[in-house]
């Protein structure tokens, strides 16, 4: 019997806010050396405190949803989501059930150069909880992330393939990264993702039943664990037993699951209205403030470097998977006019350099002017500056900055284009050279770029390599 997979995600992304969501405690955008040093009366819901809902984390929230152009409620609360467990220090979580802020909407990605729309249910605020680790028989509890903002993407089982859910994941990561709403890090923490897997026979249209995957810190163990789990449900099928319902912890490390509890319902939370939190209205004023702040969506500046600049897939990606990168690119672009020669000097050679510098991590920190940059390519495209001799000039510029005119000069880099002397130089290579000549006119035109090579060793590189294949074309015949 042929399975396919459906696969619905839950993500959670950590807020880029100053403070927690509900106090005045520095937000765990990483976690903290020391546990336990981010916290205070309030965000451990001491007797009598109460909380206050933070207006930065309003604001972001409303430019990402802007930024999504989905369907957004002006008025939206908050409810109460009961459970005790050791990381909820007042065993309830602050959340978003009956009225979240947005409902039913899509995002398009590029999977395989195609576009596609995965739709989302909803999209929702709540409170994060704290962080436990185990020892043995004993458990630490660090409370620094507890009452951090989180923003919960909650999509429809859309997704059948680990291929989509990369690529879904990866488009959200661009666009949180693009709004400056969070960072998105996975080795931070601040992006987290449960993914709900559930097998059915391909004739069947009917859900069976899911399982939920927890634990998962990285883009590969989300694609392992997704395999891992296809696997699993598929012999109990084969052995006409039933899946389970239910919660189950990914051990990346043996790349194995196990039961973590059973799979809960909005009724066994008890959820009801937060009776401390007033309603969110939103009025046009404070939403017209967040559309002023609004960036370009990454698949749509994709889509852009495609078809305006004709730039390759992978040149597309590579350049709006960062926004610095993809800011360093057009500025480079109002310098040169030129798309291709820009995107190749930076994936290419810049890229190259700041992967091997132990100072340098991104095109933000790079110390020379963008101008000089911009000067090298105009030069390689008037054939001023071989392909060459123009990676030593940017290593010059990225390691001891200076001047692109006073690192060609000093070194002797620039492209001679006299063709009195260019002439004699071929005319000196053909003579030199008559069995090579024989050969290539008896058919033999691999040979040709022996010639091109004999020539620019006799001219020192300094001479235009173009201009040689032109007469050594015309001498040869």
């Amino acid at each position: 019997m042929e399975y396919e997979k459906v696969i619905g995600l839950e993500v959670h992304m950590r807020i880029k806010s100053k403070t927690k969501m509900f106090c005045s405690c520095k937000n765990a955008l990483e976690l903290a050396s020391t546990p336990n040093i981010n916290i205070c009366p309030i965000c451990m819901w001491f007797p009598w405190m109460l909380p206050l809902l933070n207006k930065e984390v309003v604001r972001l929230w409303v430019i990402w949803w802007l930024l999504m152009k989905c369907k957004v409620n002006k008025k939206s609360r908050f409810d109460r989501k009961s459970y005790f467990y050791p990381d909820l220090p007042n065993s309830f979580q602050i959340t978003q059930l009956y009225e979240p802020i947005v409902w039913k909407w899509s995002v398009k990605v590029l999977v395989d150069s195609k576009e596609k729309s995965f739709d989302i249910h909803h999209m929702h605020l709540e409170n994060d909880a704290g962080k436990l680790s185990h020892a043995g028989a004993q458990t630490i509890c660090d409370y620094n992330r507890s009452w951090s903002p989180l923003m919960e993407i909650v999509t429809e089982p859309v997704f059948w393939c680990k291929k989509e859910v990369m690529e879904f994941l990866k488009e959200l990561q661009k666009m949180f990264r693009a709004a400056w709403v969070s960072d998105a890090d996975m080795e931070k923490g601040q992006l987290r993702c449960d993914v709900n897997v559930s097998i059915r026979p391909k004739w069947s249209i009917k859900l069976w039943n899911r399982t939920e995957m927890k634990n998962l810190n990285s883009f590969s163990a989300i694609w392992r664990a997704i395999d891992s789990e296809a696997k699993r449900q598929i012999k109990i099928l084969e052995k006409w037993w039933t899946i389970n319902q239910e919660t189950r912890w990914w051990n990346d490390e043996k790349w194995i699951s196990s039961t973590q509890r059973s799979k809960e319902d909005a009724m066994d939370y008890r959820y009801f209205p937060e009776p401390d939190l007033m309603p969110i209205i939103l009025d046009d004023e404070f939403i017209e403030e967040c559309k002023r702040k609004l960036p370009e969506l990454p698949i749509e500046k994709r889509l852009r470097y495609l078809n305006k600049y004709n730039l390759k897939e992978d040149e597309a990606r590579l350049l709006t998977s960062d926004k610095n990168l993809s800011d360093y690119f057009e500025k480079l672009l109002n310098f040169t006019k030129d798309p291709a020669r820009s995107c190749s000097y930076i994936t290419t050679i810049l890229l190259a350099l700041i992967k091997e510098s132990e100072d340098i991590n991104s095109v933000k920190e790079l110390r020379f002017d963008i101008e000089q940059l911009a000067k090298v390519i105009k030069y390689v495209k008037n054939d001023e500056l071989s392909s060459t001799n123009s990676k030593q000039v940017i290593e010059e510029l990225f390691n001891n900055w200076g001047k692109t005119d006073i690192i060609i000069e000093e070194n002797n880099l620039r492209q001679k284009n006299d063709l009195w002397t260019l002439e004699t130089i071929v005319e000196e290579v053909i003579k030199n050279n008559s069995k090579q000549v024989d050969d290539y006119k008896w058919g033999n035109e691999r040979i040709f770029g022996f010639f091109i090579w004999q020539c620019m060793k006799v001219s020192k590189w300094q001479w235009n390599p173009k201009i040689f294949w032109k007469i050594l074309k015309d001498k040869l015949g």
